[in-house]
């Protein structure tokens, strides 16, 4: 467990310059949402989906960042700033991913299974970005602030604007 709160403290230094010691870190609302959501994402895959779905609704009230507890986030995952990112229940992040706020990794409604985007390693994703549907977002992508993504980016692309 102490493990755990160091290597997310160094994430959020290392991500973070305006971050000037380990303890302005547990008033960031990334460390605060992402705890949430470990534990709520561990009563997910126990089938407590009512208590999972509280304690993510309880980190949304508190932070202002929306992660549902059946999404897969991998390691290194940062979110700056946070305030209105929306990560949804099929949406599976791999390693070194940095959000900025604002952020929707959303459904179309028009899937019935796997609904949401993944995000593959070393992406970047700016700014009030939009990423739509079950659609696959490729190794070090850059996607610039205010795009809105609704088909496969390909491996080390910088996208802006719409891409549809």
């Amino acid at each position: 467990m102490i493990k755990f709160f160091k290597n997310l403290i160094n994430i959020i230094k290392e991500k973070d310059p305006a971050i000037h010691s380990n303890w302005e870190v547990i008033v960031y609302p990334f460390f605060k949402v992402y705890i949430y959501y470990k534990i709520a994402h561990f009563l997910y895959l126990h089938k407590f989906y009512f208590l999972a779905r509280f304690l993510s609704e309880r980190a949304k009230i508190r932070t202002g960042i929306e992660i549902h507890p059946g999404a897969v986030i991998g390691k290194n995952f940062f979110i700056d700033h946070g305030v209105g990112v929306v990560i949804g229940e099929t949406a599976v992040i791999q390693d070194n991913v940095m959000l900025y706020h604002g952020v929707t990794l959303g459904g179309t409604g028009k899937d019935k299974d796997k609904r949401h985007p993944t995000i593959k390693n070393n992406v970047i994703i700016g700014a009030g970005s939009i990423i739509l549907g079950n659609i696959t977002i490729g190794e070090n992508a850059v996607i610039g602030a205010g795009s809105i993504v609704l088909r496969n980016v390909p491996d080390n692309m910088v996208v802006v604007g719409v891409y549809k």
